[in-house]
């Protein structure tokens, strides 16, 4: 039973996607992957030297998938898209509000991560762009209650 959802009551959850690429031999590869919805477009953190960036740079065709998972509260939603992503450098301001959206406010932040790993003034910094071609939902809340409760 296929349900669909307006794709916007998860799209601004920090939850993880899910970033499929293909490799240059033509196998697909995935990673997971933090990210903001802006502007019409999903973008994405990745780096100068990351495999997905060299992946998107061969071969731009992509596919992203959001799982929104509670079991015990009997919630499974799934939000996939489908595109052509592009790379740009880092644009500083957008990397700082997708770091609150999963680090909370920047006074919380680890000062380790965000000094070492997650480095706003890296200029190896990039982020992956999808402005999606398609977009899709399910919601199959269904696994607990039936479909008569599930989307209510």
């Amino acid at each position: 039973m296929k349900t669909a959802f307006e794709f916007e009551q998860i799209i601004h959850l920090p939850l993880m996607a899910n970033l499929a690429t293909v490799a240059e031999d033509g196998a697909p590869r995935n990673a997971p992957v933090w990210f903001q919805w802006e502007e019409g477009s999903l973008w994405m953190l990745g780096s100068k030297s990351s495999a997905s960036i060299e992946r998107i740079a061969h071969d731009p065709r992509v596919a992203v998938e959001i799982v929104q998972y509670d079991n015990a509260g009997g919630i499974l939603r799934h939000l996939g898209m489908r595109g052509r992503a592009a790379i740009h450098p880092m644009k500083p301001d957008l990397f700082k509000r997708l770091l609150t959206r999963y680090l909370g406010p920047e006074r919380d932040w680890n000062f380790w991560f965000v000094s070492e790993i997650a480095r706003v003034d890296d200029p190896s910094g990039r982020l992956i762009r999808l402005e999606p071609d398609t977009v899709f939902t399910n919601d199959v809340s269904l696994f607990r209650t039936g479909p008569s409760l599930a989307t209510q």
